[in-house]
């Protein structure tokens, strides 16, 4: 006799106890009572045939049966987001949920103020933030719209390419007061330095744009943006930080701006399926035009290309 496959909501419940530990806290995220948690856990192992979890005192870890399902589960928590965020955005308000994904400086330094102004003149848009410096796979709808450093070729998406922004050394004032201002690359060499801990393709192309940041030593090691502009910020050293952004804060200095100046691209872009979605829309106009004036606050202007 055949049985139908179980239901979504035992694969939302297994994915949460899964994620969580435990039956309590997979309940409390989900907002369903433990029992009923419970219940849906011993179902899927029913219908699968053997346990999912096993009791410690850690909580209850996952078999190995469990550990095979997951990556299916999460693909399928994934849809459902998605078709989520798709179905709720259609009607003649502009609402929803939209997914964004943008680097980690981007993300949580630029894109908060844009999409501020965003809820202001629609009131029901409801964002996702991920701030990652890899690049999320928009047709696989990992995510609805992206702010990229380097240009998407993806002929399904739509692109719009905002500028250039240029990337600069800059160390606050007070660093500078107490260890002086460098003259030439050469005297970097005396400075405490802010730089990355691993090397990636993208570290490994700038260096090959300009040789001389991979010379000294870091003083600070971090592979994290965040951290890199936090550290210049406090006063640790000299760090690579983009140009508008450290001219939002009057004690960050540029040094050796004659040495090194490097251009970063900037590019918004969304699956073409999306184009005629409202939510997604607005949340893709409006941070092409919020990242345009960051860009160039003289000429907020941005060149689109749209995929056929």
């Amino acid at each position: 006799m055949n049985h139908p496959p179980p239901s979504w909501d035992l694969y939302r419940s297994f994915l949460a106890v899964l994620r969580e530990g435990s039956l309590s806290a997979a309940a409390r995220s989900l907002g369903l009572t433990q029992p009923t948690l419970a219940r849906h856990v011993a179902a899927l192992e029913e219908a699968v045939g053997g346990s999912l979890f096993l009791r410690s005192p850690r909580g209850l870890d996952p078999t190995d049966a469990a550990l095979a399902l997951k990556p299916q589960a999460e693909a399928l928590d994934a849809v459902a987001a998605g078709l989520w965020r798709t179905a709720s955005g259609w009607g003649a308000e502009i609402g929803g949920t939209v997914r964004i994904t943008a680097s980690e400086v981007v993300g949580g330094r630029i894109l908060p103020a844009i999409l501020a102004g965003l809820r202001t003149r629609h009131p029901a848009l409801e964002v996702e933030l991920v701030l990652s410096n890899g690049v999320d796979d928009l047709l696989q709808r990992d995510a609805d719209v992206a702010v990229r450093m380097v240009e998407p070729v993806q002929q399904a998406l739509v692109v719009r390419r905002i500028g250039v922004i240029a990337l600069g050394m800059h160390a606050h004032r007070d660093y500078l007061d107490r260890h002086g201002v460098p003259q030439s690359l050469e005297d970097l060499g005396r400075h405490s330095l802010i730089g990355f801990d691993r090397e990636t393709p993208d570290i490994r192309a700038m260096m090959r744009r300009a040789p001389a940041i991979a010379l000294p030593r870091f003083a600070l090691r971090s592979d994290s943006h965040l951290a890199q502009l936090a550290a210049i910020e406090a006063g640790f050293g000299i760090g690579i930080c983009q140009v508008p952004l450290a001219r939002r804060n009057p004690a960050l200095r540029r040094v050796l701006a004659d040495a090194f100046d490097m251009p970063m691209g900037v590019w918004v872009a969304m699956h073409g399926d999306l184009r005629s979605t409202p939510r997604c829309r607005a949340i893709f106009d409006g941070l092409a035009a919020g990242l345009a004036e960051y860009v160039d606050p003289a000429r907020p202007r941005a060149e689109s290309r749209q995929a056929p």
